[in-house]
């Protein structure tokens, strides 16, 4: 957005170092939502009979997925090792899920989506690569090679490519649910974490606890369970989410990138590296036994594996705080325009004072008002990210571009809507107008003046807004005259 004229070195431009704000006032006699208002709602988008006829066929392919493998595993291990073996592998399944929502808190995906990508890589993968690795082992035996080498030339290859294939067609089809590398690392985890999930059952119910029964009995089929369970899950839980978590970062570059090539170079470069990971971590313990030398697992996974473990989880935890820095960097060409205040802006800088904006909605405004405040919180951080994707220049096309003006203007006025669910419901708030570079307060005496903006807003206190401009797009977006002068600010009515 672009105010009539900009102002160098103001209050929005400071916005981005400004440190929390202050303690909340006691709960004061707050007027109360009235019975029975229900909180604002993004607008819904249509089903066409296309998205229906697509959604119906991703719908069949897992259940068909979910229902061979159900099959193949109970007709392999039996009903008894079935059920043991997915007792114990569902158990680290909401931990991991835990961690990889963790990391989407800024912007929270889609429930449909996240379960989409477990849903596929914990039935559509596995039934796939469970398919070509029996026809590898076959092959090598044909060729008179060790059905082992599978797990080395073949599993990494085929795994990796199908686990991947999930979050690629959100990539393909629904690329605006892609805004960056932390949404590739969440598609990507939990598509790896429902693979492991059913490939886990195998070698609890199967490696674990039927071999164990067949040959000595159920307490020693229960000691291979555990056994299994400490070394294969406790241990080396997150190796999965660890190997595709590397196409998930080539995914994420591919959607913040305008360049083509980068498109097509990063989502391919993260996938090889994750089957490089993958071949080295089944290889290790191939090397170990043909050489009689354990070690050489041990150092390979503490020399190797650990060092990338860690700095995969220091990318995560960094591009989690870079959402909410992201707010501080795009959002104040909102305040300028008077479309946003400057406390707006600064309360969605961190989880911390997001938290605050919520507690304070909850005690001017009620549960109403929280449900309110997350929709705001949700609809800023997607205008900050379509904002950024503006000077990307990620939409090529003329009719992208027009589409990404109309969705700008949707967030804003769907902000609006749920600005007024809780703004002036605070007596202890100043009466007052944002015009985008100061504020307009009436005081209690009657008296009217205009006030700059403190160096350190104070969560959130939203105020009236002066009617702002139609929307100011970067060259290029939307039609053409939108951007127009702005309105005289009015002063707040007594």
């Amino acid at each position: 957005m672009r105010p009539d004229q900009w102002v160098a070195g103001d209050y929005a431009d400071r916005m981005a170092v400004t440190p929390p704000g202050g303690a909340l006032p006691p709960p004061p006699t707050a007027p109360a939502v009235p019975p029975g208002s229900p909180a604002p709602r993004m607008p819904l988008r249509r089903i066409g009979w296309r998205r229906f006829l697509a959604l119906a066929g991703v719908v069949l392919l897992i259940a068909a997925g979910a229902v061979f493998m159900v099959f193949t595993l109970g007709e392999s291990l039996g009903a008894e090792a079935l059920l043991v073996g997915v007792i114990a592998a569902i158990l680290p399944v909401p931990v991991l899920v835990s961690c990889f929502l963790w990391l989407d808190r800024y912007e929270p995906e889609p429930l449909k989506y996240l379960i989409f990508c477990f849903a596929w890589g914990a039935f559509v993968s596995t039934a796939i690569s469970l398919l070509v690795n029996e026809t590898g082992a076959r092959l090598f035996e044909d060729w008179g090679l060790p059905s082992a080498l599978t797990a080395v030339l073949v599993a990494p290859f085929i795994e990796e490519l199908t686990k991947a294939a999930g979050p690629l067609l959100l990539l393909i089809f629904r690329r605006r649910e892609f805004s960056g590398v932390t949404d590739g690392l969440v598609y990507c985890g939990l598509s790896a974490v429902g693979f492991a999930m059913v490939e886990n059952i195998l070698y609890l119910g199967g490696y674990g606890y039927r071999t164990g029964v067949e040959e000595y009995g159920p307490a020693t089929g229960a000691r291979q369970v555990i056994a299994i369970f400490i070394v294969r899950i406790l241990l080396f839980g997150f190796a999965h989410p660890l190997f595709t978590s590397m196409t998930g970062v080539g995914l994420g570059v591919a959607a913040r990138t305008a360049d083509r090539r980068v498109r097509i170079l990063a989502p391919i470069a993260g996938l090889l590296l994750a089957m490089m990971l993958h071949g080295t971590w089944n290889l290790l313990p191939s090397l170990a036994a043909a050489t009689g030398q354990p070690l050489i697992a041990l150092y390979g996974y503490i020399g190797v594996m650990v060092p990338i473990f860690f700095g995969t989880v220091g990318l995560a935890v960094w591009l989690r705080a870079w959402e909410g820095r992201l707010t501080e960097r795009t959002l104040p060409d909102y305040v300028r325009a008077g479309w946003l205040t400057p406390p707006e802006v600064a309360a969605l800088g961190s989880l911390g004072r997001r938290h605050a904006a919520r507690t304070w909605a909850r005690r001017v405004a009620g549960d109403g008002g929280v449900k309110a405040m997350r929709g705001y919180q949700f609809a800023a951080t997607r205008l900050a990210l379509l904002r950024d994707g503006m000077r990307r220049g990620l939409d090529g096309k003329p009719a992208e571009r027009d589409r990404t003006a109309r969705e700008e203007r949707e967030l804003l006025d769907a902000i609006g809507a749920y600005r007024s669910f809780f703004v002036g419901r605070d007596p202890q708030a100043p009466v007052g107008v944002w015009d985008g570079q100061r504020y307009l307060l009436r005081f209690p005496d009657g008296s009217r003046r205009a006030v700059e903006a403190p160096d350190e807003p104070v969560v959130p206190i939203p105020v009236v807004l002066a009617p702002p401009p139609p929307p100011a797009f970067p060259p290029g977006y939307g039609p053409s005259g939108w951007h127009g002068a702005r309105s005289s600010a009015p002063w707040p009515p007594a």
